[in-house]
């Protein structure tokens, strides 16, 4: 059985239903840690040790967060740019996170066909988060595709329970299986994925 760890960056996670339906869905699994980054760091003052040793311990690693801006909330980038250190994530030396799994677990107003190459935006979830991927690359690790909540603003409480559930399915999944395929490398979401 796999570790999971979820990296949780939502500044204002006391007013996001989909946000605290997720973490709810999955909190009490074998296995999966939440670390919810702006509790933890409100200041931004990153414990880089702390960080680097938690994800050592780590075989999947989820940086959950809403999309701002088409990326992540500066905490969450904060913490990319101060914890995955060159000599320590990549680079001469930089062999920590080497075979280990990455992936974005996301939320946005926008609707799913506004992330479209027809769509209001004219890319896709995974198009936008390539930045996420590169980095995943760089430092040696498998990065998978988003799993994603759009139309958060108009989400009604049949379709939370409903989202809760396949994220809680995927993340069963992903902790106990023995191996990914490369078809699910290739899909735009793991949403997509029949679990």
């Amino acid at each position: 059985m796999k570790k999971v760890l979820i990296l949780l960056a939502h500044p204002k996670y006391e007013h996001s239903v989909v946000t605290q339906t997720l973490v709810n869905a999955v909190s009490n699994l074998e296995n999966v840690e939440i670390r919810d980054l702006y509790e933890l760091y409100p200041d931004f003052n990153i414990d880089v040790q702390t960080e680097q040793e938690t994800l050592i311990m780590a075989d999947i690693i989820i940086w959950q967060h809403p999309v701002y801006w088409y990326s992540a909330p500066p905490l969450l980038k904060q913490w990319i740019d101060l914890v995955l250190e060159f000599g320590w994530a990549y680079g001469p030396g930089g062999v920590f996170l080497k075979g280990k799994y990455i992936l974005n677990a996301v939320s946005s107003g926008g609707a799913k066909d506004a992330y479209s190459k027809e769509g209001k935006h004219g890319f896709t979830i995974k198009e936008f988060f390539l930045p996420f991927y590169q980095t995943a690359k760089l430092c040696n690790m498998t990065y998978l595709p988003p799993f994603q909540v759009n139309g958060t603003h108009k989400i009604i409480n049949e379709e939370l329970k409903s989202v809760g559930d396949a994220y809680r399915r995927l993340l069963i999944f992903l902790r106990d299986s023995t191996s990914l395929s490369e078809e699910i490398m290739s899909m735009d979401s793991l949403n997509q994925l029949s679990i």
